[in-house]
């Protein structure tokens, strides 16, 4: 009887292969650096939490979903099912340690227990950032430009962020005694796009009635632009000055700033989580809807209240990143190659590695990404290599050349070869072609 164990992997749970996970390092340096573009600070928090901690807001759905053990020590704890829950309790803990309003960005795994598809797993990355101890219009909106421009530096031009009112829905429910069903309603209006208008009517209809079926339907229809669909809001919840002063401002700021053709407004955004008490959003990828919201959020301004009796207003957004690299994946953007190392230095002659070595240090000064080929192999084997791992660019050096002090560059895609660079002139060739190919 062998006694090797099967390698494998829980379902919802993956590996990450060398070009996968440079992929996805480089998404995520790219979104900090927009991130920190805006003020937005980095920080981190535990992957398990108390469970009274982290569970005391995240209802019904989410307590299903949650790893939930007992630790070493008997204590009842889960692993985090998302960021901004554990978010709440770090502002509370250290709000005395922090100033307001703070802006934060937190790139990080999360678990849910849920059911796998396309883009989702049990085990996914999120980028989240807020702003907190602010209600302002001006947060909300910057929340909503950077979402912008983080897909932007992606390389991702045709979004649309469909942003509506949780206060004004909350309404609407008041206006027709459906309060104490708010939450279930939300989540059902919340599932719209994935079942269907017909269906979800059947399921409101059970919850609240045929006519009240028909209302929240006839709410959550977009009308011909973004104004009148505001007054139609407004007209259906019983009139709510201070919502619709907050997304007319928004309204505004976007009309300002050129970058109202990416906004709309849209009722039936509601946000399934019921920790949301103001503004709602969604992103959706134009060239792919089939693949869902891949960045959304909202205002939270009772969150922290759960741990502090102070009120700490917050306005925040969460990209999915494995569901976002799926769907890049599945289109021209998924081909970019995952590699790191953007120059090889062959191996000609055994007894030049300190040289190459040498040489190797000199060009990563220079912020260039360079790997020694570690064994004397056909010089053939060695461009299978460099193909392999989709390196650019290559550094070739015999006997000869180290003589006279020089190499040779060569752009390894286009086969073309820039002979007797000596380390100035041969740096600079270098920087000029990675410039080419990027």
């Amino acid at each position: 009887m062998s006694d090797r164990i099967e390698p494998r992997v829980l379902k919802g749970f993956r590996d990450f292969l060398p070009e996968v996970e440079t992929r996805k390092k480089n998404l995520m340096y790219t979104l900090e650096r927009a991130f920190e573009l805006y003020g937005f600070t980095p920080i981190d928090t535990p992957i398990l939490e108390f469970t009274e901690v982290l569970l005391g807001k995240g209802g019904g759905e989410t307590d299903k979903q949650v790893y939930r053990f007992l630790d070493q020590g008997n204590r009842d704890v889960v692993m985090r099912f998302d960021l901004t829950v554990p978010f709440a309790r770090y502002i509370a803990l250290h709000k005395n340690e922090l100033y307001l309003p703070f802006k934060r960005y937190h790139i990080a795994k999360v678990w849910r227990g849920e059911n796998t598809q396309r883009g989702r797993y049990r085990e996914f990355t999120q980028c989240d950032f807020d702003i907190v101890g602010t209600d302002g219009a001006s947060a909300d909106f910057e929340i909503l430009l950077l979402m912008r421009k983080s897909f932007k530096a992606l390389g991702i031009q045709n979004i649309s962020i469909r942003l509506s009112h949780r206060g004004i829905f909350n309404a609407l429910l008041s206006r027709t005694g459906l309060e104490k069903k708010a939450t279930d309603i939300l989540r059902t209006v919340d599932k719209l796009s994935k079942i269907g208008e017909s269906k979800v009517r059947i399921i409101l209809s059970e919850m609240a009635g045929d006519k009240n079926a028909d209302l929240i339907l006839d709410f959550i229809r977009r009308e011909g632009d973004f104004t009148c669909t505001l007054e139609k809001m407004d007209s259906l919840a019983g009139g709510v000055p201070e919502e619709k002063k907050r997304l007319r401002l928004l309204h505004q700021y976007m009309e300002e700033t050129g970058s109202s053709s990416v906004f709309t407004l849209d009722p039936s955004i509601t946000r399934g989580l019921d920790y949301y008490t103001g503004v709602v959003f969604e992103t959706f990828l134009d060239d792919m809807p089939e693949i869902g919201s891949v960045c959304s959020g909202g205002r939270y301004n009772n969150l922290a209240s759960l741990y502090t009796s102070d009120k700490i207003p917050g306005v925040g957004a969460s990209i999915g990143l494995d569901r976002l690299m799926a769907a890049m994946e599945a289109s021209a953007d998924g081909q970019e190659n995952g590699s790191v190392s953007q120059v090889l230095i062959f191996c000609l002659d055994e007894e030049l590695y300190g040289y190459y070595h040498s040489l190797a240090e000199t060009v990563r000064e220079h912020r260039i990404n360079v790997e020694v080929f570690p064994e004397k192999k056909k010089l053939s084997q060695q461009f299978i290599f460099a193909e392999k791992k989709n390196i650019p660019l290559g550094i070739i050096c015999g006997k000869d050349e180290r003589s006279r002090n020089v190499f040779s560059v060569k752009d390894l895609r286009k086969r073309k070869s820039y002979d007797d660079q000596n380390s100035e002139s041969g740096i600079q060739l270098i920087h000029n072609l990675l410039e080419r190919h990027s």
